[in-house]
């Protein structure tokens, strides 16, 4: 298959200044880190959904970068993370959770926010569960945290696992996505409208069979079931934030997720009217403003 390589696709990354490569336990990690505003600044860890990758922090971080620390990874599979030597850890919802929290070790970060996107606050939620990170909170960005339910539910999976074992399908998939109808398509079924050099760099994903493989391999391996039977037990301060135009996670969703997790956590749903599933990449400061407001309050409240 066709990866991408940093020397030549990574030329006109976002923030390509910020970035390293580090190899942990059968993987090369694409990292970015900007130091914080000062010293004392706390540690926000970024997390990306499915199919995308750090690229999509890139107006968001340095809005948050005046008031945290930042380190924003590309999961395995996606962008320029990639396994290396025979052994490869699974693409499933506690592989990732596992592989990032070794990175986390290895770095020496443990991160004291934790922001996920779709998908990334799944893996953010696992570790808590885990113990293998303490953050002292979890923002859950249109946050995917339940099963699909009713025929797409007992379709997709399914579906998923024939199309990430079948090799051709990234390669047909990728070539099909140079088409900019198609771009378009996956972008609108988002709900968001984003400028069109975050288009550019969607459009260089979705070009790469690699790229598409690591999405199609961690929707077949992801299990939410098991995830969600365990919110009761979440003892980490959790917050969800949810675009009300979101098509790709219903924003209804959130509330059933609120009605799971222990009272104690004091839990809330934070709106952004008007904006959809990559509500960060349409409206980056508006997103900014509302995660420091809430990281503020969650201390204060802590402090007393």
């Amino acid at each position: 298959m066709s990866g991408l390589h940093w020397d030549s696709d990574g030329i006109r990354w976002p923030h390509r200044e910020r970035s390293r490569f580090v190899t942990v336990q059968g993987l090369c990690w694409h990292v970015q880190h900007w130091p914080g505003p000062t010293t004392q600044a706390p540690l926000a860890l970024l997390i990306h959904g499915t199919g995308a990758a750090s690229h999509s922090w890139r107006d968001l971080a340095p809005a948050l970068n005046r008031h945290f620390a930042l380190l924003a990874i590309d999961l395995p599979g996606h962008a320029f993370t990639r396994p290396v030597g025979k052994h490869t850890p699974p693409l499933s919802l506690p592989g990732m959770a596992r592989a990032l929290a070794d990175l986390l070790a290895q770095l020496q970060s443990p991160p004291d926010l934790v922001l996920g996107h779709s998908a990334g606050a799944a893996i953010a939620l696992r570790m808590c569960l885990s113990g293998t990170v303490q953050p002292r909170l979890v923002l859950g960005l249109n946050a995917a945290l339940l099963p699909l339910g009713g025929l797409a539910g007992q379709l997709f999976s399914p579906a998923a696992k024939l199309m990430a074992l079948t090799p051709w399908v990234p390669r047909l998939f990728a070539s099909r996505a140079q088409t900019p109808a198609v771009l378009d398509r996956l972008l609108d079924s988002t709900g968001s409208v984003i400028d069109e050099p975050g288009r550019a760099l969607y459009r260089m994903l979705v070009s790469h069979p690699d790229h598409v493989a690591g999405a199609l391999g961690m929707m077949a391996n992801w299990d939410l079931d098991s995830l969600a039977s365990e919110l009761g037990q979440l003892k980490t301060p959790l917050d969800l934030i949810v675009g009300t135009r979101d098509l790709t996670v219903p924003p209804a969703q959130a509330e059933r997720v609120l009605g799971l997790l222990p009272a104690a956590l004091q839990a809330q749903c934070l709106r952004l009217e008007g904006l959809g599933h990559l509500a960060h990449e349409e409206q980056p400061e508006r997103v900014a403003h509302l995660i420091a407001q809430r990281w503020n309050e969650r201390m204060r409240a802590s402090a007393l």
